[in-house]
């Protein structure tokens, strides 16, 4: 024990440099070293704030307007964020105008599109507003390429995932994404999250959806999530399915292999 302080040395404090969960945070006595739980206390009051910050969409339809896309501005049937909070099932429904304003839209440009896309600031619009542009960028350049047809960006406030899928319906969509800030944690308050159905209608279970989760800059990257999103869109097509039976087994180029072949599948599942 060092003579200037009360706290121990601890000799796994290098461990923490390899990840940011709560490890090795030492002890002053019985207690946590004071340091630790200031720490704490700001990771902790850092998540409820990211679970009570109002979502900007004006803001980002102006950002979406400046790069030429256009967007719909909609709302759950959740009135405010106590009662989005309190009524998780009026998050999956939109109000009667949302639902007034989309069929005028369908009405205006019959025939359907390929992809509707969705964002929702769902318990995180700190995440909505880091992440949607920079990852929209990465995958309609490259869906683009694939010749996708897409709806306006439909931002919906007080939205829960399975809106999506009111919106995919009411829109003509063969394929829904959505793009929302999940669950809050004690070290990434600011995580989105990916949500993408084929063939959407109302009352599906998320067992017809596939997610990507964890996109943020100490997580999974816009380009890596992109180029899973768009492996589902592909086979979602050609298989006419999503969900459990659609797994993700897209081609990962690791660092190893940046010159060589990809490494086939999910890396979580092995080799076979």
């Amino acid at each position: 024990m060092d003579h200037r302080t009360p706290t121990p040395e601890n000799p796994w404090l290098a461990l923490r440099t390899l990840t940011p969960a709560r490890i090795a945070l030492g002890r002053s006595g019985t207690s946590l070293p004071t340091g630790a739980q200031l720490d704490f206390q700001f990771a902790h009051a850092q998540a409820r704030d990211a679970v009570h910050l109002a979502f900007d969409h004006a803001g980002l339809a102006t950002q979406l307007a400046e790069r030429g896309r256009d967007s719909l501005v909609l709302h759950s049937a959740a009135s405010d964020r106590h009662e989005y909070l309190q009524r998780p099932d009026l998050g999956r429904r939109l109000n009667e105008a949302s639902v007034a304003t989309l069929r005028q839209h369908a009405q205006a440009n019959p025939g359907g599109v390929d992809l509707a896309i969705v964002v929702a600031d769902g318990l995180s619009a700190l995440a909505v507003h880091r992440h949607t542009l920079p990852l929209l960028s990465r995958f309609e350049e490259q869906a683009a390429a694939d010749g996708w047809t897409s709806a306006p960006v439909v931002l919906v406030q007080q939205g829960r995932v399975a809106v999506a899928d009111e919106v995919g319906e009411l829109l003509g969509a063969r394929m829904t994404v959505m793009l929302i800030g999940e669950r809050p944690g004690l070290s990434s308050p600011d995580s989105l999250g990916l949500y993408f159905t084929y063939a959407p209608k109302v009352g599906l279970t998320d067992a017809y959806r596939n997610c990507i989760s964890n996109v943020r800059l100490e997580g999974l990257s816009y380009g890596m999530a992109a180029h899973r999103l768009l492996y589902l869109m592909r086979e979602a097509c050609r298989r006419q399915l999503s969900g459990v039976n659609l797994k993700d087994e897209a081609e990962v180029h690791s660092i190893d292999s940046e010159h060589g072949p990809a490494q086939r599948g999910n890396f979580l599942l092995g080799e076979g």
